[in-house]
């Protein structure tokens, strides 16, 4: 309904001032000016868009205030400027219940707007609200075949969109849409949209409503073209069921082939070829599918399409003596394999006459001619019996050759037995060796629900750099009030290991500060001790020991801190660990320690830094192996002096394992000292020592508390200094110093093994003490 009544200036400020009411949701004004007003006031649009206060309720999502309008005498049908109507409005945004209350009032769903699109054009969405609008839009009588200004079909419009839209797009088609709807312009069909998509339940619906999949657009493209581009290989089993022409070619001299070549679907382009493309046609490029395909690499594919030139030779007949299969006999196939469902329940016995089977194909309609038919019946009927046999028929081993039965068709040969001739014997199958994860469901979580423990909160130090830094730090908290006028960093959560590759100590110990454990392990079972010991990192080891880090937990693999130290060739991390109390002879997964691990990687500087520890040679790995054994295979002839010089200082019961009396070499622990005290809180008296005499005072005595308060003890008043916001204090500047000259100190095999001389020194020291010997000698003579 359209208003082109003209308005005085009275009635137009009335109608914005109840806008205004509605857009504020002012029911108790919208009613006094209803009552005030001038007459139909709530049906006057506005002069600039034609706006009512219906369709202000229905594109706020209102249902309240829809139903306020309409029972006060809004007009469900009134359009704005653009021939919007309030139900228009509402199934654009999916309001399911407003667009039911419109159509309770009323509401004409065949209104159409300025540019011909009805309300169904407002319900193309692939959300679930939007279909039930146009579910509702339909049981109003909505036009299922409007058709724009523009020549655009609202099915056809859908169908471009049917890869998110199929649901409604079957719901057009079951309301009765136009099977054949088309875009006036481009000539393109709903079927053809929809194979375009690779919908094949909405190309089933279309072509059983009556589409034609011969239909062309103005580029002299099919549906088979559509479906080739996309290389939807059922969907052009589809189509052929329905007699879709297979060797059609376009503006641009391409058959479906060409198309099907270029997508690189191998079963596309032998089906497309079997049901009649050229595979030897040349497109306006002088291109053939096989060129196109080897240009793209879809090597599949250029092997089915250099079959198919060969077995079209040039017209002769196939390997094998046997002409091709007629093409009229490729459709009935792909027909019975469609309708099998329906075939079967109308045969219904496995068998039937002949007079059956022609009456029951010729109800469904199969695309076959009298001559045809009679061709079927005697492939089927060689014995003359006047019956067939069903199941024979729908899989079509009888009429059409092996070589283009579909995969689900070809008859299974029997299965060879094991160990025949010419069979060979499948060697064992090693299944790849099992990385362990910590499962979803065993991930310590926050209490908050945020993420797992081992992903902590990035530490963020935020100075004003232009008042403070290294140099010249705050001389007192108070003077830092750079968090009052600068910007809060945003949280950031990262792997606790990867601070510890970083060694960014400032976040790690604010993720302690808020109760993360300092042994939690990321999805791999790793702690961070584990990481820092394996990237090499001193100074995050010290800091996790202080901390109290565990240097006895393991991985997945039951490898220990000290295993990865030893496995790195880490010698102070190695001799760190050993002080705070790791056990040397450990051993994980596999039976191997650290030494072991030592030798493995060929750290000979860690190798005798753990026998001198206690290490012991002798344990065996998984594979019986000991120290010695694994270095001979190793043949770091270094390290296998060191553990024999080690086997030959130990006793020889030692040495043996079966030897009852034998004793793993695994040093002590350090043991802490416990330290026993008891709280003064949980008693109710203190023993005192005066002079010689033992005095035991009573806590809740009223003298004592009097004293106490004297003395100011018994509700002191703290009154340090919180900061508003802790973001963590940068190093000094003499930090940094000390941090640079311990980096810069060289670290070489001198220092570590004293008793240790390079090639030149031993040679120089050599020839020292020859000189010093013949001295000697000349001395006594």
């Amino acid at each position: 309904m359209s208003d082109t009544t003209i308005l005085d200036r009275l009635q137009t400020l009335q109608i914005y001032r109840l806008l205004q009411h509605v857009r504020n949701r002012n029911k108790d004004e919208i009613e006094k000016m209803l009552k005030l007003g001038v007459a139909n006031l709530i049906n006057l649009r506005d002069p600039e868009n034609g706006l009512v206060a219906l369709h202000l309720a229905a594109s706020a999502d209102n249902l309240d205030l829809v139903d306020f309008l309409l029972s006060r005498g809004a007009h469900p049908d009134v359009q704005d400027k653009g021939g919007h109507t309030p139900v228009m409005l509402a199934a654009e945004l999916g309001s399911v219940d407003i667009v039911t209350r419109l159509s309770h009032s009323q509401a004409n769903m065949r209104i159409v707007d300025s540019a011909g699109k009805g309300v169904l054009f407002y319900c193309i969405s692939p959300k679930k609200s939007h279909a039930r609008c146009l579910q509702v839009a339909l049981e109003n009588q909505a036009d299922v075949n409007n058709v724009s200004l523009e020549g655009v079909h609202v099915f056809q419009l859908m169908c471009e969109k049917a890869l998110v839209c199929t649901p409604i797009c079957l719901t057009m088609v079951d309301a009765g849409a136009d099977p054949n709807a088309k875009d006036t312009k481009t000539g393109v069909t709903a079927l053809m949209e929809a194979a375009k998509a690779g919908s094949l339940q909405l190309v089933r619906a279309i072509l059983k409503r009556g589409g034609t999949p011969e239909a062309l657009d103005k580029r002299r493209c099919t549906a088979i073209h559509y479906a080739a581009m996309g290389g939807f290989f059922e969907v052009i089993q589809v189509l052929s069921a329905y007699s879709a022409p297979m060797n059609v070619i376009d503006l641009d001299v391409c058959s479906p082939l060409h198309y099907a070549a270029a997508s690189g679907n191998a079963d596309c382009c032998r089906f497309l070829a079997q049901r009649g493309c050229n595979p030897k046609l040349k497109n306006l490029k002088g291109l053939t599918p096989s060129q196109i395909a080897k240009e793209r690499g879809h090597k599949a594919a250029v092997q089915e399409l250099k079959t198919a030139e060969r077995k079209q030779g040039n017209g002769k007949a196939s390997k094998g003596g046997q002409a091709p299969t007629e093409l009229w006999a490729l459709t009935l196939y792909d027909w019975s394999h469609e309708h099998e469902a329906e075939l079967r329940q109308a045969f219904g016995d496995e068998t039937v006459n002949l007079h059956t089977f022609m009456s029951v194909l010729t109800k469904l309609k199969a695309p076959v001619s009298p001559d045809s038919l009679h061709a079927v019946i005697s492939a089927h009927d060689k014995k003359k019996e006047g019956l067939i046999n069903t199941a024979d028929f729908i899989k079509g081993v009888n009429y059409v050759k092996k070589e283009v039965l579909l995969p689900s068709r070809v008859p299974k040969k029997g299965k060879e037995e094991k160990g025949g001739k010419g069979g060979k014997k499948k060697g064992k199958c090693n299944p790849p060796f099992p990385i362990f994860i910590l499962p979803l469901e065993k991930m310590p979580r926050r209490p908050n629900g945020g993420p797992p423990l081992f992903m902590i909160e990035k530490y963020h130090s935020r100075w004003d750099s232009r008042r403070f830094d290294s140099k010249h730090p705050p001389e007192h908290p108070i003077m830092n009030d750079s968090m009052w006028y600068m910007d809060k960093p945003d949280r950031e959560y990262v792997d606790i290991n990867v601070c510890v590759e970083n060694g960014d100590l400032e976040t790690m110990d604010f993720a302690f500060s808020q109760g993360v454990p300092v042994d939690v392990q990321d999805t791999f079972f790793r702690t961070p001790m584990i990481t820092a010991c394996d990237s090499g990192s001193l100074e995050v080891v010290q800091y996790l020991l202080s901390k109290g880090a565990d240097v006895n937990r393991g991985d997945q693999f039951f490898w220990t801190p000290i295993h990865h130290a030893a496995h790195a060739g880490h010698v102070e991390i190695v001799e760190l660990l050993v002080k705070a109390g790791a056990d040397v002879n450990t051993q994980s997964l596999d039976g191997g320690t650290p030494l072991i691990r030592a030798i493995e990687s060929g750290q000979s500087l860690c190798v005798h830094f753990l026998v001198k520890a206690g290490a012991n040679v002798y344990l065996e790995n998984k594979k019986g192996q000991n120290s010695l054994r694994v270095a001979q295979d190793f043949g770091n002839y270094t390290i296998i002096d060191i553990v024999k010089a080690r086997m030959r200082s130990l006793p020889k019961s030692s040495g043996s394992m079966e030897d009852p009396g034998f004793k793993s070499q695994r040093p002590k622990p350090v043991k802490k000292k416990a330290v026993a005290a008891e709280h003064a809180a949980h008693t109710d008296t203190v023993t005192t020592m005066s002079g010689s005499k033992i005095v035991q005072l009573d806590l809740k005595s009223v003298s004592l508390q009097n004293a106490r308060i004297r003395s100011m003890e018994a509700n002191p008043v703290d009154i340090t200094f919180q900061t508003k916001t802790v973001w963590g204090e940068p190093p000094t500047t003499s930090q940094l110093l000390s941090n640079i000259q311990r980096r810069r100190t060289p670290v070489t095999v001198d220092v570590d093994l004293e008793d240790l001389l390079m090639t030149y020194g031993q040679s120089i020291h050599r020839k020292i003490v020859e000189l010093s010997k013949m001295k000697d000698l000349v001395l006594l003579r």
